[in-house]
């Protein structure tokens, strides 16, 4: 008996700001821990 895919998880929506932030190519620790101390993350 054929099981069913289970559906794909919806990943977290990443905000502009961040985006913009890796679209630079640039990381600082302060802006790590901003992100990381976002809510909902």
């Amino acid at each position: 008996m054929p099981t069913k895919k289970k559906p794909q998880r919806d990943l977290p929506k990443i905000p502009k700001e961040l985006l913009e932030q890796f679209g630079e190519g640039l990381m600082t620790a302060e802006a790590i821990e901003d992100a990381s101390a976002a809510p909902g993350g």
